[in-house]
């Protein structure tokens, strides 16, 4: 079984586990999921709250996948501004989206203080960061769309942004006000304890290696056992293996890496980001920054950190945290990290049919944390009560995409080629 070491610093510093077990019997249930990330254990315990019976397979630990591996910002929307989606889905399709992935980071707020969730949440906003004039133009435009819906955005200029991040790197900042932070693995552990305490069954070490429809009801087999359900949900995101019986969908997998310092001291961490939002820039292979409630620095940035380049993305982070905030040149890391995101081809979340009463929910783009909470509680409503409407979008019948394996190795290597060029890509 992986380590839960492999989740860095979030694997260190949570207070939050669940304790589960390998799936150990057999069992007949309202919902059965698979996955334990913020989509499945969101809906294990939407469906716990409602009186439903419902068993969670994850194939290692809670919180193994991108849940417990993400820089933690609690995202309003999607990286996508408004008008790409409106073009994409169509003005109801997409307002519908825009205005549930909205209030996003209030429901996912919402949930943590109602189940008593200790994973550092921080409502102070967000930075999206203009790395460059062109990146300003952007954030202008962004602004602009943002605000045509309702979003409550506000347009800094560079001394604002100077004053509330602690550098002068940047040409502005767009805020939102409704976004935030926590400790991502601690969350995705809260969730599933909850869901757990209101009689969710959850068992960790039990990967599903069969899926069938066994007259009325799917049977999932785990480690020798069967789950019999009335309602399915895949929520493997872009950690699947494969299942027999179970098609698999297919994306591109973006790899992001994460660098932690050890805790600032006072003086240092009173000039950088003093107010606690959170940060990412519009560079074409963004980074993101941010500070943790004990004070470290966290510096993420697309590309493996462990992987091939890991040598190359590692050195990229040194320079960018020297030229970002000189004063902290000489501050080491103390976590590396890194994880998958699950990319879709025009960056939207999916919901795919895969059977009566049964979906697989795939496609973040790197908004995990409130998309996966929202689609994870619409799940639990959609599968249980047979009502696919309950979904922020329309559920496809049917999702492919072309020549995933090459987008994903190009992502990588373009990330590698930035990093080992210039520190402020």
């Amino acid at each position: 079984m992986t380590s839960r070491a492999d989740t860095g610093l979030w694997g260190v510093s949570t207070t939050e586990w669940v304790t589960t077990r390998p799936l150990d019997r057999d069992l007949d249930v309202n919902l059965v999921v698979i996955g334990g990330g913020y989509t499945g254990c969101s809906a294990a315990l939407e469906a716990a709250r409602s009186g439903a019976s419902v068993a969670l397979l994850e194939a290692k630990f809670i919180g193994h996948g991108g849940s417990g591996r993400n820089v933690g910002l609690v995202n309003a929307g999607l990286w996508l501004p408004p008008d790409a989606i409106l073009r994409q889905m169509g003005e109801s399709a997409g307002m519908r989206l825009l205005e549930d992935l909205g209030k996003g980071p209030e429901a996912v707020f919402r949930i943590i203080e109602r189940e008593a969730i200790e994973c550092e949440p921080v409502r102070a906003g967000t930075l999206h960061l203009a790395h460059s004039a062109a990146g300003r133009a952007d954030l202008e435009d962004r602004y602009r769309q943002g605000n045509r819906i309702g979003a409550p955005l506000r347009l800094l200029d560079a001394d604002e942004t100077a004053r509330r991040t602690g550098t002068r790197r940047f040409h502005g900042a767009l805020f939102d006000p409704r976004a935030g932070t926590i400790q991502p693995l601690a969350y995705c552990q809260g969730l599933a304890r909850a869901a757990q305490a209101k009689g969710a069954h959850l068992f960790e070490a039990s990967p599903a290696d069969g899926v069938v429809r066994d007259g009325d009801r799917w049977r999932v087999s785990a480690n020798g056992h069967d789950v019999r359900a009335a309602a399915l949900l895949v929520a493997t995101n872009a950690y699947p293996r494969f299942v027999t019986g179970l098609a698999q969908a297919r994306f591109s997998v973006v790899t992001y890496g994460q660098f932690a310092t050890e805790p600032l001291p006072d003086d240092m961490r009173a000039q950088i980001l003093p107010d606690g939002e959170g940060c990412w820039d519009t560079a074409m292979v963004m980074s993101s920054f941010r500070v943790d409630r004990a004070g470290r620095l966290i510096l993420g940035g697309m590309g493996s950190a462990g992987g091939p380049a890991g040598a190359i993305h590692g050195a990229w982070a040194r320079r960018k945290l020297r030229e970002v905030f000189p004063a902290l040149a000489g501050v080491p890391f103390a976590h590396r990290w890194h994880g998958r995101i699950a990319m879709t081809a025009d960056h939207i979340p999916k919901v795919l049919r895969i059977g009566p009463r049964a979906c697989a929910v795939f496609g973040y783009s790197g908004r995990g944390i409130a998309p996966g909470t929202v689609f994870g509680t619409s799940a639990a409503r959609a599968l249980l009560n047979d009502q696919p409407d309950a979904f922020p979008i329309p559920v496809q019948d049917a999702y492919s995409e072309r020549f995933t394996a090459a987008r994903t190795a190009f992502f990588e290597f373009g990330a590698a080629v930035a990093h080992a060029v210039d520190p402020l890509r």
